[in-house]
């Protein structure tokens, strides 16, 4: 159910400094224009200097949509601000905003939540560059980077990691994480209001589900619900909502899973929750969030009447 209008005049904020900025600046823009017909007085804010409290001071806005993606946008940062200027907010508070965008952080909570995930650790980028860390296969990511963003996966038979995290001109974390390869599908999942809104299972015909999969025309097919098991499909929205609840999660979240079905014990392997989805054409919760019977523009609607202070 759509939420009364508590708000009149919102921010979105978008785009931003991340590796992450042009898919932030479609997922404000869709979110903007869905905003204004819904009624709303709607104001873009692209904080690419550091004088975002200027800019929101000069808006004066009842609520902030904020539609950034990656470090800074996402990671608790803007958060603290929108917090210290007492505006409300949308989406998840300075802690849940943290943990989530530091993989192995995040990962802490969900072995203490008894949530399922695998081994991993964290090193220098130069080290990781140097040698196998861990049997191959492995993957190697960011450790506070979103959307796939500098992420390899190691085969059995690579003979070293990919020499691109050694160069000079890497323009991401210097942390990476190392984690256990796992085989099979990969399924995402949509949180909103702490309920899970369907499972959606992704296919490409990329190596792996990479930024090029998930934000280019065809990249990637989405099959909504996933053809999986009645009860696998229970047991990853249940995983969903009970890592957007250990982390502390608001508003709308999206949780990624592999569902390993290649032997006869099936697994379901938490990966991630991302606290601020894209909301793109090609992105996962609005697909779910219609299936589950939102427009469109009644998600941005309720993502808006959901904002506050002190998340």
């Amino acid at each position: 159910m759509t939420p009364l209008r508590r708000f009149h005049r919102v921010a979105v904020l978008l785009g931003g400094v991340s590796a992450e900025r042009d898919v932030s600046l479609n997922s404000g823009r869709n979110c903007a224009q869905a905003l204004r017909e819904e009624g709303y007085e709607v104001v873009e804010i692209d904080p690419k200097s550091s004088d975002l409290a200027g800019q929101l001071n000069a808006a004066k806005p009842d609520a902030v949509f904020n539609a950034l993606h990656g470090r800074w946008g996402e990671d608790g940062c803007v958060q603290g601000l929108l917090e210290v200027m007492g505006l409300a907010y949308t989406h998840s508070g300075v802690l849940a905003s943290a943990l989530a965008m530091h993989k192995q952080r995040a990962k802490d909570v969900f072995r203490v939540a008894g949530l399922p995930v695998v081994n991993s650790i964290v090193v220098n980028r130069r080290e990781a560059a140097r040698t196998h860390l861990m049997a191959p296969p492995y993957v190697l990511k960011p450790v506070n980077e979103g959307s796939s963003v500098g992420v390899f996966i190691i085969r059995e038979g690579d003979n070293r990691p990919p020499e691109a995290l050694g160069r000079e001109d890497w323009a991401l974390s210097d942390e990476m994480m190392v984690e256990e390869y796992v085989p099979g599908r990969e399924l995402s999942i949509g949180v909103m209001g702490g309920r899970a809104l369907a499972v959606t299972e992704i296919t490409t015909s990329h190596s792996f589900y990479d930024y090029e999969a998930k934000y280019s025309e065809g990249g990637s097919k989405h099959v909504i619900p996933a053809p999986i098991p009645k009860v696998v499909m229970e047991e990853a929205m249940a995983l969903a909502e009970k890592a957007h609840a250990a982390l502390g999660c608001r508003g709308v979240t999206r949780t990624d899973l592999r569902y390993d079905d290649s032997q006869d014990a099936h697994r379901l392997i938490l990966l991630e929750v991302n606290t601020q989805p894209g909301m793109t054409k090609t992105s996962l919760v609005p697909e779910q969030a219609a299936f589950a019977g939102f427009s469109y523009g009644a998600l941005c609607r309720w993502i808006v009447e959901d904002a506050s202070c002190g998340r």
